[in-house]
């Protein structure tokens, strides 16, 4: 018993894999939706929300879209965030240490992204 509660508390709930000094995601309930979902993937550590930035007076809302950026030297990411005129930065901290295997957790992000978009 002791066994599976050590295994439970070791397991990141995607909500708290989600820090920094804001916590504010684009795109209302979708947004967080996509960022969760990402969350999810077992080699993802942390995502941190970046700066939101508007890109001129239209009105706001429409569709959003998330793609996952390349990778760092560490193996960590960018997801890219859009959602009518604003755009956001997360930075996902991954457990892999290298290139490949960045690239590797790109590609499988970007595909759960377009499955559950379309």
């Amino acid at each position: 018993m002791k066994e599976d509660i050590r295994q439970c508390s070791t397991v990141a709930q995607p909500r708290n894999k989600i820090g920094g000094s804001h916590t504010t995601i684009i795109g209302g309930r979708h947004g967080k939706k996509l960022v969760q979902l990402i969350s999810q993937h077992k080699e993802v550590k942390k995502i941190v929300p970046s700066v939101i930035t508007v890109r001129g007076k239209s009105n706001p809302g429409g569709l959003i879209i998330g793609k996952v950026l390349r990778p760092d030297d560490r193996g960590n990411l960018r997801l890219l965030l859009s959602h009518g005129t604003s755009s956001q930065e997360l930075r996902i901290v991954t457990t892999v240490g290298d290139v490949q295997n960045g690239e590797r957790i790109m590609n499988e992000l970007n595909q759960i992204i377009t499955e559950h978009t379309n």
